[in-house]
Formats: C-alpha cells, structure tokens, sequence
C-alpha cells in the first residue's frame, strides 16, 4: 500500500516536478480539498465575521488603495483592527471585502500563485494578467459566495506596460471591470463612492490622493455602521498603501494617524466634510 505523503511528510513526485505555470490549477489537480471553495460548510445558518470597506484612487504616477479597520458579525463589530490591504506582489495589492477569513486565504494563495508563476516562468504577469489570475480564485469560491460566504476585494497595481496605476473590481462570479479613477467595495462603498465622486480630479498628487481615500473611509463610517471610522483613543487608523513605479509601500503608523488626526480636526469644524463646487 501506498503510504500518505502527508502522514510521512514526503512529497509525491508530482509536487517535485509542476507541470504547470499556475500553483491554483496544480493544487486544484492534486489537493483540491485545500481550495477555499472546496471547503465543506456545516449545516445551518454559518456566521463569521465579515470586512466591510475598500477604497482606492489614481493619480498620475500611480494608485492608492485603502481600507477601514472594523469586521463585524451581524450587529455586533468582531474585531476592530483588522488588516483589509495585503500586497500581491512587489507592484500590486488587494483590499478584501467580505468573509474575512476566506477573503485572507485567498489573498495568501493569491501571493502563492503570482510568486510561483515568476519562479516557474523567470517572469512577472502582466497587471492584466494578475486581474485574471484573481478572478478565476473568486469564481472558484462560487459556491461559498451563494451560502453567504462571499469574497469581493480590490485589485490595484502599478501596469510597468502603460506606465500607469490601475484599479480592478469584481463581484461573486468573479466578474471583472477596470474601473477610471476611483473605485469602492464593501458594504460601506455607495457612501465612498459618492465622497469621491464630488471630490476626485485627474491631477490628482499622491498627498491628495491618499487624502482623498481617507476621506471617503471617513463618510463610509458616518453612515454606514459596519464601516470603522480613525479610532483615536484606540490610535487605530485606516490602512493607506501607494503603489508606484518604485514599488509597493504602506502608510507608516505615523503617517497614517497624522493624516486622519488632521481629516478628524477638520470635521470638527465640517463634520460632513469639504465642499465640491457647483460649477
């Protein structure tokens, strides 16, 4: 009888000798039972808690992804620090929205995927490329996202080929769209949507443009309650990253708390925030 490679810790020789660029299609033909959506969900009604609001931007020279910090399960918040914005790879980033602990799986797997490619290839995906790659993960976890456990993230990159920032949306199939500009994901996203809709140009400079995204968090938590506003008795901010041609980089804490302490101060004397012009 053959031995369990997982039980004597060696490895078939089928994982020593991948056939294929894409670590999702070789675990999908090996260990599917690993996927995210494979999983087997209990009966009855399942509650986990939940990520709630992304926001991202362009501007010329790049892309700002952002997220509130605050996971709520039903009406109750179940965590209020949470992470929501993850680097893919050193040019790109997701922001999750949804089942938080499936949406964390696949973004690790994503990780996985997108570093395997470049070992197996010599070469990095296009920013195309990677929009694809994640939108075949959420298809696959179609039968979770119809039990209630759906995933819904953003994907923002730097795209090296057009020298340009670029944002992605999807919903639960999977389906995929470019969005121009600015985009929002979560429950809070109608609400951010419409903060940056009256407040987003296209000349945009990265300090604006940060700005911009946390102001919309901001208007997301005012009328959106599964959506967490700067909590400064806490110090727990909304986590900025700026993706450029120089790479990655997330807002440090003092950057961050500076940037939503000054957006807070300036509520006090606005408490809905800066005014768009009419013409």
């Amino acid at each position: 009888m053959e031995a369990n490679p997982r039980s004597t810790g060696r490895l078939p020789a089928a994982f020593l000798t991948p056939g294929s660029s894409s670590f999702l299609d070789f675990l999908s033909a090996h260990l599917p039972d690993l996927l995210p959506g494979h999983r087997k969900l209990p009966e009855g009604i399942v509650e986990a808690p939940h990520g709630t609001t992304i926001v991202a931007a362009t501007f010329p020279g790049g892309v700002v992804l952002a997220g509130d910090r605050r996971a709520t399960m039903g009406n109750m918040i179940a965590q209020r620090d949470i992470e929501k914005v993850f680097p893919a790879d050193e040019y790109s980033a997701v922001g999750i929205a949804g089942t938080a602990g499936l949406a964390v799986e696949m973004v690790k797997l994503f990780q996985l995927e997108l570093e395997h490619f470049e070992k197996v290839e010599g070469a990095t995906l296009s920013l195309e490329g990677k929009a694809n790659r994640l939108s075949t993960m959420i298809r696959g976890n179609l039968g979770m996202a119809m039990q209630g456990l759906a995933v819904v993230p953003l994907f923002a990159g730097w795209d090296e080929g057009k020298e340009k920032g670029r944002i992605f949306s999807y919903d639960v199939t999977g389906g995929r769209s470019e969005e121009h500009g600015f985009a929002a994901t979560g429950s809070g996203s109608i609400f951010a949507r419409g903060s940056m809709k009256k407040l987003y140009r296209d000349d945009l400079t990265e300090q604006q443009a940060t700005t911009l995204v946390v102001q919309a968090l901001y208007d997301a938590a005012d009328d959106d309650s599964a959506t967490g506003g700067p909590d400064l008795a806490r110090r727990i901010f909304p986590i900025v990253t700026v993706i450029t041609d120089e790479g990655f980089r997330r807002l440090t804490e003092a950057e961050s708390s500076e940037l939503a302490r000054s957006i807070t101060e300036r509520r006090l004397e606005q408490p809905d925030g800066p005014r768009a012009a009419l013409l």
